[in-house]
């Protein structure tokens, strides 16, 4: 069933119950059916239907989930654009990317009957940008059971329900929030959606949310607004990269149960930790690490009904397949035996090699971070006229001074191997991210090589 099909229901069940709270102000579920519907038949009136791709760009993050849900209504594959790309960028992808129709205004409303529509499980119901950390889009494609037959699972492991108000801090261009917003609505729920990242609203937002879709990065900000102001708020759902131990347990700490996810915007969902006791399979996924002989680590592979068709117009990416539905895209795990936790150890086209040997940077970041002082922090490789590439840390510094190169040094010293250690210290005041809030590694690591007047190396 299409996601605005729920809506509707919804509509017809709890006409009054709020379905978003964006930065406008409120809208009802019975409100959001009318907006869709109006939408739904504009966009029939302009040949947009079944099988049509459309591109939606629009910032207002209400608008946008209006459209997405009237082009899902049609039965036509939404794609959801940036709206902070600029003019060149914009034209730049979309010539990639062949469209049948680009949506840049929120779409009229349109009188008549109510739409009906005729979608299946199998048709081509979603569509995003994966940047990855090296910023150049990839739009990839998944057909409307892929996303939407997952939501009761993430229902059971999460406990969300039609009561919750369900707080979604950051830019619908991405896949996770993307995917959080659009699960809200189908079930019920109320989702609170600001736009991008809700700095200076964050506090008023806590006040009545009891769930939020974050990445790990923004965690402690959550944490310390809901100890200043109270709130709520009862389940933190994260994803993107790997979760410290420290923050679940301040989140206890806090009454905030934590359920952490591994995926991909290929993948969806691969594995999910619950209780703090480790990832293990989300409901219906297979995994495999494949390991190659005299290696200590493998590539994750995955077989699942969650995964995407892949990218559009033949675009190439980290995603590979077998001949027997397994799919990767080169994250790197230990070996793993189903029953076993899965142990990541970073992204497979990230891995650094410097002479002769292969560095994870998550791993060097995980230690480094321990350090008083260093908030956030991204390992790169530079290049090396002799051993390929060095490990360089990049301090994000925000306004204050960055701990001493002597004391980064000794831990290093005392937690990595020799080949682990960076060779190289810089600090920059702010960290480029992609949407997600993820910090951009591969525009990092072009800026350094371009010699960014910003970054500041640390002597």
């Amino acid at each position: 069933m299409p996601v605005a099909a729920q809506v509707m229901r919804h509509a017809s069940d709890r006409p009054r119950h709020i379905a978003l709270r964006g930065p406008g102000g409120d809208l009802s579920y019975a409100g959001l059916a009318t907006e869709i519907n109006g939408a739904a038949r504009h966009l029939s009136a302009r040949g947009i239907g079944r099988g049509a791709l459309a591109a939606i760009s629009l910032a207002d993050p209400v608008a946008l989930l209006v459209a997405v849900l009237a082009a899902d209504l049609v039965g036509a594959t939404p794609l959801v654009c940036d709206p902070a790309w600029d003019r060149e960028q914009r034209a730049r992808v979309m010539d990639a990317v062949p469209v049948d129709a680009r949506i840049v205004v929120p779409p009229p409303a349109a009188e008549g009957a109510p739409v009906r529509s005729g979608a299946s499980p199998a048709d081509r119901a979603w569509a995003c940008f994966s940047s990855g950390s090296t910023g150049r889009p990839r739009a990839v494609v998944r057909t409307r059971a892929s996303w939407t037959a997952s939501f009761p699972y993430l229902d059971d492991l999460a406990g969300i329900g039609p009561d919750d108000v369900v707080l979604v801090p950051g830019p619908l261009v991405s896949s996770l929030y993307g995917f959080a917003a659009v699960h809200a609505l189908a079930i019920g729920a109320t989702a609170v959606v600001p736009g991008r990242r809700p700095s200076a609203s964050l506090a008023a937002h806590l006040r009545r949310s009891t769930v939020v879709h974050l990445v790990p990065h923004h965690l402690p900000a959550v944490l310390e607004s809901l100890r200043e102001t109270g709130g709520p708020l009862r389940t933190a759902v994260i994803g993107g990269a790997a979760l410290p131990v420290e923050s679940r347990a301040l989140a206890a700490d806090a009454g905030v149960r934590v359920v952490s996810y591994y995926g991909a915007t290929e993948l969806s969902f691969v594995a999910v930790d619950a209780d703090g006791s480790g990832l293990r399979p989300f409901p219906r996924v297979e995994i495999e690490v494949r390991v190659p002989p005299g290696q200590a680590l493998g590539e994750v592979w995955v077989r699942s009904p969650w995964l995407s068709e892949g990218y559009l117009a033949g675009a190439t990416g980290p995603l590979r397949r077998d001949g027997d539905g397994w799919t990767t895209v080169g994250d790197v795990a230990e070996p793993y035996r189903p029953g076993e936790v899965l142990r990541l150890r970073g992204r497979g086209d990230g891995a650094i090699q410097t002479g002769g040997a292969t560095v994870v940077p998550e791993d060097v970041e995980e230690v480094l971070r321990r350090l008083p002082g260093v908030g956030d922090i991204v390992v790169v490789g530079s290049p090396h006229p002799h051993l390929g590439s060095v490990v360089t840390a990049i301090l994000e510094a925000e306004g204050a001074s960055p701990p001493p190169r002597a004391a980064l040094e000794a831990m290093a010293r005392g937690g990595l191997d020799a080949a682990q250690r960076p060779r190289r210290w810089y600090a920059v005041q702010s960290l480029p991210r992609t949407p997600a809030g993820k910090p951009a590694r591969g525009l990092l690591a072009a800026r350094l090589a371009d010699g960014d007047p910003g970054f500041r190396r640390l002597a």
